[in-house]
């Protein structure tokens, strides 16, 4: 039996791999700056198919797989300071374009998640929208997930877009429980000391226009996507995200040029520190992408979190260019 992942190349590596198996075309990553003019940066690994799923472009392939870079600046302030948020992270997804639907995806994310990544079926525990009788049944009679760790969620939750018009539909997550000695009586996936939320499902099946209306699309279609810094917090056996592989190796180097230890300071120092990290990583996915630092639009982005990377760098008694 192949050693369960745990580095973050080898998660990706297994997630890409597992879905090519069955019949997924690899997808390079797309841009950090899209082709969408209703969006400053790609926030999803859906982005780069949204003319597919709209019906407007011809798909690559029934199904496809990805691991997209993304960039989302909505929650900044909260970088550093809550186990998970992040301005840069990796979006992996399995996408069908008018192929398999909920059963298939639904079935092929409890595998992987508990076959491939070794998960504990008593650690899990799944989420549907309020009206999506259908997905509640598959999880429960076709998966066997005890009806219990099954949660329906109202539409602000498990009702999925990228933006206030375009392609969206109900969604089903699934979420890694810390505690699962608490038991399963009163279940509150608010609950983010206990929860982490690390794949999503999304039944992509309805349009929205301006004015909200849902119009059903010509194919019902498969959008997933699964956090690689979420995944690599839970098998690499860690507090927060900012400490896998993926981002502690920039930590250090920035520690190591303030003369600090993370693992001795307070609060605020490890939040710099996370900052550091965190920006780091998305300044230079930027950069590469062709972005330069201005004072409009992504331009704005960048030089926001590069002054952002100087502040916290200075805080911490960093005085020098680095």
């Amino acid at each position: 039996m192949a050693a369960t992942p745990r580095t973050g190349a080898e998660i990706r590596a297994a997630f890409l791999d597992f879905y090519e198996q069955r019949g997924h075309k690899p997808m390079a990553s797309a841009s950090l700056v899209p082709d969408d003019p209703t969006v400053l940066l790609t926030i999803a690994g859906m982005l780069p198919f949204k003319p597919v799923f709209l019906g407007q472009q011809q798909r690559p392939a029934p199904r496809a797989t990805s691991s997209q870079k993304c960039i989302r600046t909505n929650d900044i302030e909260n970088v550093g300071r809550t186990a998970r948020h992040h301005t840069f992270f990796e979006m992996l997804g399995n996408f069908s374009f008018g192929d398999y639907f909920k059963q298939q995806a639904i079935q092929w994310a409890w595998e992987l998640s508990t076959g491939v990544f070794g998960l504990d079926p008593r650690n899990l525990v799944v989420s549907v929208f309020r009206e999506d009788d259908e997905a509640e049944a598959i999880w429960r009679d076709v998966v066997g997930v005890n009806p219990k760790r099954i949660i329906r969620m109202d539409e602000a939750d498990n009702f999925w877009a990228s933006g206030p018009t375009g392609p969206c539909g109900p969604c089903s997550e699934i979420y890694y429980d810390f505690k699962p000695e608490l038991g399963d009586d009163g279940i509150d996936l608010e609950d983010d000391a206990r929860f982490i939320e690390f794949y999503n499902l999304v039944f992509m099946q309805y349009n929205r226009d301006a004015e909200g209306t849902l119009t059903p699309l010509a194919n019902r279609n498969i959008d997933t996507g699964m956090g690689l810094e979420r995944m690599a917090q839970i098998l690499q056996g860690v507090p927060n995200n900012y400490e896998t592989d993926l981002i502690y190796p920039l930590i250090e180097t920035a520690a190591g040029l303030a003369g600090v230890e993370y693992r001795s300071l307070d609060g605020k120092g490890k939040t710099s520190l996370k900052v550091i990290g965190d920006h780091s990583r998305a300044i230079t996915q930027l950069i590469c992408d062709g972005v330069t630092a201005s004072n409009l639009g992504r331009g704005y982005i960048l030089r926001r979190l590069l002054r952002r990377v100087v502040r916290h760098g200075r805080l911490l008694g960093i005085d020098k260019p680095f």
